[in-house]
């Protein structure tokens, strides 16, 4: 039986990704980063000696993306450094390797339609550089896969979802940021595309999220829809905000690749969010 190692196993997708090796009885050991620190490259040596994973699943992140600007050290530990620790622990056994990056690493400035994997890379803010130093730590082994996704929500209380719904409760009127547009995606569709591109043998990069995009105020509006909340949403700049970390306005990522490959019609982000406000 295959054994996975997941490391960041109480965030988000960690936690959505113990719920299905639990589920399904596979053979895994969780760590959280309190148990395991990705930048610590002794005990990430030490833990991959005693366990010999045949698949690690790095689901650990610095992404508070406005504090990283200011904590650049630790961002840079985490998404970039954490990445070459795996590396350089994992070619012993040669371990798949799968990591997460982020829409971050654009810089919203393409022309015409969605981003692909291959497009110039330009990140706007210390967190999207630093999604990008661990991109690059990763190029250098061949067994991996590396998923850059956006706007994730899944259980926890650090997505979009979580955060809006908190604020209509104290305020009848909300400001939403209209020039922002990516794509919602859900945890379960994450690791759902994470266990189809196992099975199908793949490795490289791939743009994994839900299909179709939207505006942060688009997405806010379905939400109350959906919730039948009757707040107000005001269509903003997000400039207004006057936010640390600069964002790009467009980094809606195309899925196609990823999709084609696992012969796989990805869910759209409005049918996800529906689900998950209706579960």
């Amino acid at each position: 039986m295959t054994k996975y190692l997941i490391i960041g196993k109480n965030g988000q997708l960690g936690t959505e990704f113990v719920r299905q090796l639990t589920k399904n009885n596979f053979d895994f050991v969780a760590f959280d980063h309190h148990q395991l620190d990705v930048s610590d490259t002794y005990k990430i040596v030490e833990l991959i000696e005693q366990i010999k994973p045949e698949i690690v699943i790095n689901t650990s992140a610095y992404n508070q993306v406005d504090l990283a600007e200011k904590n650049y050290n630790l961002a840079y530990k985490t998404n970039g450094l954490g990445v070459n620790n795996l590396v350089f622990a994992c070619k012993k056994y040669n371990s798949l390797i799968i990591h997460y990056s982020t829409d971050y690493v654009f810089d919203g400035k393409k022309d015409l339609g969605l981003y692909e994997e291959n497009d110039l890379v330009n990140p706007l803010n210390e967190y999207g550089k630093s999604k990008y130093l661990g991109e690059t730590f990763l190029d250098n082994y061949s067994n991996s896969l590396l998923f850059r996704t956006s706007w994730v929500f899944g259980e926890g209380l650090q997505n979009f979802i979580y955060k809006f719904l908190q604020w209509t409760k104290n305020n009848n009127t909300l400001k939403v940021s209209f020039n922002e547009i990516s794509i919602p995606t859900s945890t379960k569709t994450i690791v759902d595309l994470t266990f189809r591109a196992i099975d199908s043998g793949l490795n490289g990069k791939f743009h994994l999220t839900n299909s179709g995009c939207c505006s942060r105020y688009e997405y806010a509006k379905y939400i109350l829809k959906i919730s039948n909340l009757s707040n107000i949403i005001e269509p903003v700049d997000i400039a207004s905000f006057n936010l640390p970390a600069k964002r790009p306005g467009f980094s809606a990522m195309s899925n196609q690749k990823l999709s084609k490959e696992l012969n796989y019609l990805i869910p759209e982000w409005s049918d996800v969010v529906k689900d998950y406000l209706s579960s």
